[in-house]
């Protein structure tokens, strides 16, 4: 339990302690002591509140009901993931949020009516893509306009070497273990770096049903477990460059691709513009911004075919460097922002580790070999980003997380990736790198193995 805020702090004199009113020790307990960010008496109010429901035998499934659920379960996975020794330091917070979920329901440990409630609301909801939606316009409205520019430019690069390299260790890693080239990139490595579930795993295990003669759910069996292990992966390394950056400062930008290059005076006047105080109003209409951008990107979705949060991001850059909206409604954007990563990423993350975190299917490609190719092939991929990204003048560390995403599990990868790396505002680079580039590369490998494999 957090214990960071001092509003109320009990004095160590017996006499003046007499003096703190019950009340005053009550505001101390709510303030100081919480699990994630709510309050213990609320956090337990809330448990017992579950588990009435639970012994009922139903606990709706609608949103009010639903945010005391997720929140209750995704703050407790995250808590417990923090306190670990060692590891807690290294993203498992966000390992813990995802993959507890998904064992407690193979194993049967979380009553059933939660399984049911929450799976029923996350697939209902599609509250991944509000919560992405909000992450990556209050993120783009948050950079200096020269660093976005600059690092939409040069992010490519990197992103490209990683590939290429990751690609080359890998297939060397399998064939020295003796395993198959076309079974070690077509079932390992091209998995990896798909883009995630729904633009890879399942595009690549519908191309394989076709080209190779089996059955898609065979293929997407085979697949599936071997993007979740890349994701899984790329959050521990994530965690570990976090802790590099806290060692090294000055290999990281805290979440800026670009190091600053005599535009101080424009970052300063833009803060200046800010109260920091945003009213409700200007709150509710940076959320409606990034709502409605989204709900563009889906228009283009259905008429170019690219993907709606690829296509938001790309509508929010231009506009952010038009100075399409004005600075008070850029502050919106940026709470809006601040408030789904430090009060939602949990609750989502509990959310997917219930709903689409099929854990048996994860323990079934664990196996040495397997392990061994993953690891190799994401380690390489990421060094490669980082010593790549410092060559061209970018923060190493920062560009090294967004290789991690490369190998991410779709948008609920890139969150967890980016939660464990502490660096939230690269959504919009984790974005092209998950979906753009796990695009390009499903595409190609179905064009190779439809053309001159098959």
């Amino acid at each position: 339990m957090s214990t960071t805020d001092d509003s109320y702090v009990v004095p160590h004199n017996p006499s003046a302690a007499k003096q703190i009113s019950l009340k005053e020790k009550w505001w101390h307990i709510m303030d100081t002591w919480k699990i994630g960010i709510i309050p213990l008496p609320l956090f337990l109010l809330s448990g017992a509140l579950i588990a009435i429901d639970c012994l009922g035998g139903k606990l709706p499934s609608d949103i009010v009901v639903m945010v005391a659920t997720l929140a209750f379960f995704g703050f407790a996975c995250g808590e417990f993931g923090k306190r670990l020794p060692v590891v807690g330091k290294m993203g498992a917070a966000a390992i813990c949020a995802t993959f507890i979920p998904s064992a407690l329901v193979y194993y049967g440990w979380l009553p059933d009516v939660v399984v049911e409630s929450t799976t029923k609301f996350y697939k209902s909801t599609n509250i991944l893509y509000l919560y992405i939606c909000c992450i990556i316009v209050g993120s783009i409205m948050s950079m200096n306009r020269t660093t976005l520019i600059q690092g939409f430019l040069r992010i490519f690069f990197p992103m490209l070497c990683g590939e290429v390299v990751g690609m080359l260790v890998g297939m060397g890693v399998g064939i020295a273990l003796g395993m198959e080239p076309f079974q070690i990139f077509f079932f390992l490595i091209l998995p990896i770096m798909a883009g995630g579930v729904g633009e890879g795993a399942i595009p690549l295990s519908i191309g394989y049903a076709t080209l190779l003669h089996m059955d898609q759910g065979v293929a997407l069996g085979r697949v599936l477990p071997i993007v979740m292990l890349g994701s899984l992966t790329a959050i521990i390394i994530a965690g570990c460059l976090n802790q590099l950056g806290k060692r090294y400062p000055h290999l990281t930008g805290e979440g800026e691709l670009m190091p600053d290059r005599g535009d101080k005076p424009q970052a300063q006047t833009l803060t200046t513009a800010f109260s920091g105080k945003a009213d409700v109003t200007t709150i509710a209409s940076g959320a409606l911004l990034a709502v409605l951008l989204y709900m563009l990107g889906m228009l283009g979705h259905k008429l170019i075919g690219l993907p709606a949060p690829v296509g938001m991001l790309f509508i929010a850059v231009f506009i952010k460097l038009a100075h399409g909206v004005s600075p008070r409604l850029l502050e919106g954007s940026q709470v809006v922002y601040k408030f789904f990563q430090t009060s939602v990423t949990y609750p989502i993350l509990f959310a997917v580790g219930v709903a689409i975190t099929p854990w048996e299917e994860l323990m079934h490609a664990f196996t040495l070999n397997n392990l061994l190719v993953i690891v190799s092939t994401v380690s390489a991929l990421v060094a490669t980003g980082f010593f790549v990204g410092k060559k061209i003048g970018m923060h190493p560390i920062d560009v090294a997380i967004v290789s991690c995403c490369q190998s991410g599990q779709g948008g609920t990868g890139d969150v967890a990736i980016l939660t464990a790396g502490n660096r939230m505002t690269l959504m919009p680079f984790a974005q092209i790198a998950t979906r753009i580039g796990g695009a390009i590369n499903v595409s190609l490998a179905l064009l190779v193995l439809g053309n001159f494999l098959v």
